[in-house]
């Protein structure tokens, strides 16, 4: 079944087709680092190494390129608030980025370039645009004309004149039309600098992904991603400077995920109810972080809450513990039952319809209700009086697959290990036949707080976990 994606250009599911068979280049827009990450930032992250994974499980080759906004206004401003320099903040607030969401279990782009790395490739891709007239200079600063440019609002499905009359002129500038856009801004005093053709400065934000994407993956890429706010002006900002910049299609398929509520109101400074996501992986599993984030489908917004993380780590320790007693069970359960090749043939399908799921736009929250079905049956299994090992590697390995590609493990649920569950139900045993019923209480009542289910059955006491 081919893959199909939404693609924001379109406004439509398009089936998947790469530029050049087996190989995927995909660019997706970093932080600014000037602070720490929210979990606003967090989301991306962990949705487009989702889809990465995903389609390197189907095979392809992904060139992965996500990059580092390193000088910037904020960026500036956080480093004179503690007087530092900038590329110290940006150093500290990088590394930062990389602890956290590598604790999320994303995994390390190809590349992650940086704009002071870049500099000389974007003074090169400015000086074409004005070279080619979409771009001029005035008093050191260097403007993009969008009305130059045919197809100006193509992304955000909005007309020239509807972006004509929203867009304004900061004091300060001389751009010749509001809907002009800085692709250099000159120097001010004191300020972090590059020499160029129009004198020192720095580069304006929407030329650096567009010199980064062109000198990672080239002129044309298969996916560019980011979060939805990144639709106007940036990334319809990207599409405009590129084209014009090489006269070819700049990506074939456009993805954003939604934004994230906190207690059913939008994130934002003036509320004061940011979430940062360091502060969460400090306080909970980071894996029940990414589970939450993967259970609602990328496009759609995201509302979150304390209940509804505990919520998500009750859902994951859920399918946890259906390992761990599929583990467990293992040691007494047989070669092969009668019944062997009907369960093999329903844990397959399962892999089926989690495909299809991922599939249709990479949609990981019904993806993960295949897996509830899976392990579902898997504890309907473990009812049996008699099991095969057959069947329960095939469920374990089944659910470690499908959790794998989501970017989670199958990992311990804290409390006892099966070792210690064994031993104290041995002392139960040996304390209720020295009628030490007091002891046999206790422990029953320790197991019973750990999720420890026991089962008398005509072979002795069974155990699993709740």
């Amino acid at each position: 079944m081919p893959i199909t994606i939404y693609n924001t250009l379109t406004r439509k599911k398009e089936e998947f087709t790469p530029l050049e068979e087996g190989k995927v280049k995909m660019y997706v827009c970093g932080p600014t680092v000037y602070n720490y990450i929210h979990i606003g930032n967090a989301r991306p992250a962990i949705v487009f190494d989702s889809v990465r994974r995903y389609l390197e499980y189907k095979g392809y080759d992904v060139d992965y390129v996500l990059n580092f906004t390193d000088v910037d206004d904020k960026i500036i401003k956080a480093a004179e608030e503690v007087g530092e320099e900038v590329p110290d903040i940006a150093n500290k607030f990088i590394d930062a980025y990389l602890e956290d969401v590598g604790a999320l279990g994303v995994k390390k782009a190809t590349h992650n370039p940086r704009v002071m790395d870049t500099m000389e490739d974007i003074i090169s891709f400015i000086d074409t645009l004005v070279g080619k007239g979409y771009a001029y200079e005035v008093d050191g600063d260097v403007y993009f004309k969008p009305r130059s440019f045919d197809g100006y609002g193509k992304l955000s499905h909005q007309s020239i004149d509807e972006l004509r009359s929203g867009a304004r002129i900061q004091i300060g500038e001389k751009k010749a039309d509001p809907l002009d856009f800085a692709l250099w801004k000159k120097a001010k005093d004191g300020e972090i600098s590059w020499d160029s053709p129009w004198g020192e400065g720095r580069p304006g934000w929407h030329i650096e992904c567009s010199a980064m994407v062109k000198k990672y993956l080239g002129e044309t890429i298969d996916i560019h991603a980011g979060g939805q706010d990144l639709t106007f002006p940036h990334h319809e900002n990207e599409i405009a400077q590129s084209e014009a910049m090489t006269g070819k299609s700049f990506a074939n398929y456009w993805m954003h995920n939604g934004y994230i509520n906190i207690e059913n109101e939008k994130m934002s400074k003036s509320l004061g109810n940011f979430v940062l996501t360091r502060d969460l992986i400090a306080q909970h599993d980071p894996e029940v972080l990414r589970f939450f984030m993967l259970s609602v489908h990328y496009r759609h917004p995201i509302n979150f809450t304390q209940e509804l993380l505990e919520a998500a780590k009750n859902s994951l320790d859920r399918i946890r513990t259906a390992y761990l007693n599929l583990e467990h069970r293992k040691s007494s359960s047989m070669n092969l039952d009668k019944n062997t090749n009907e369960w093999l043939t329903q844990i397959e399908d399962f892999k089926v319809r989690f495909e299809a799921e991922m599939d249709d736009d990479f949609n990981t929250a019904n993806a993960i209700s295949v897996l509830f079905d899976l392990t579902k049956d898997a504890n309907i299994y473990l009812l049996s009086e008699q099991t095969s090992t057959n069947v329960i590697e095939a469920f374990q390995g089944t659910i470690s697959a499908l959790l794998t590609i989501l970017g989670i493990s199958v990992q311990e649920v804290s409390g006892l290990v099966d070792a210690e569950v064994d031993s104290l139900i041995e002392e139960r045993n040996e304390a209720r036949k020295t009628r030490n019923f007091a002891r046999a209480d206790e422990i029953r009542d320790l197991l019973k707080e750990k999720n420890i289910i026991l089962e008398d059955t005509a072979q002795g006491v069974r155990w699993k976990r709740g």
